[in-house]
């Protein structure tokens, strides 16, 4: 039995039936959302399209996803995200709830001081041991705001990629 080709991402960014599309074409479809309680979603994506296990840095360079080992409290944890590019900081809260733009509570979310802005929820998080962390599921700069990572304060959360990869029996590539 072939497996199904995919990535993950956060749950708030569509819902499971909706099709997923990348350059004006179709590339797939949301197989199965949560949000909010949790902020997962898997995206299954057709079979002319090559899954890589890599998360860009937004300046025209990759870095390798090698495992998924958790980081621990003040690991450095750096995203990619589309509005505001690769962004780095420090892990300093675990198993933390958050309500997700006012939609409810979602639990066991990973907050650290990176920076992100509306428009890159779901966005790859990444170690410095290319271990995948989890996806982009909340900031605290405002939407609308001017996405100012240098904004003194700034806080990300995201939700970690193990239970999503647990909760679909995904395998990361």
């Amino acid at each position: 039995q072939g497996a199904t080709k995919g990535f993950v991402t956060a749950g708030h960014c569509g819902v499971a039936g909706e099709s997923i599309w990348m350059d004006g074409a179709p590339i797939g479809h949301i197989v199965a959302s949560e949000f909010p309680v949790a902020d997962r979603a898997w995206v299954a994506i057709g079979d002319q399209h090559e899954v890589l296990p890599l998360v860009t840095n937004y300046a025209g360079g990759f870095y390798f996803v090698r495992g998924s080992y958790e980081s621990y409290h003040t690991s450095v944890v750096c995203r990619s995200g589309y509005k505001t590019g690769y962004q780095c900081g420090f892990v300093n809260a675990k198993n933390v709830t958050v309500n997700v733009g006012g939609n409810g509570p979602v639990y066991g979310l990973t907050q650290t001081t990176a920076c992100a802005g509306f428009g890159d929820s779901g966005g790859g998080w990444i170690d410095v041991g290319e271990q995948a962390q989890g996806v982009t599921s909340a900031s605290n700069i405002p939407a609308g705001s001017p996405h100012n990572c240098g904004m003194f304060g700034a806080m990300t959360w995201f939700q970690p990629v193990n239970p999503i990869l647990e909760q679909y029996g995904l395998t990361l590539v």
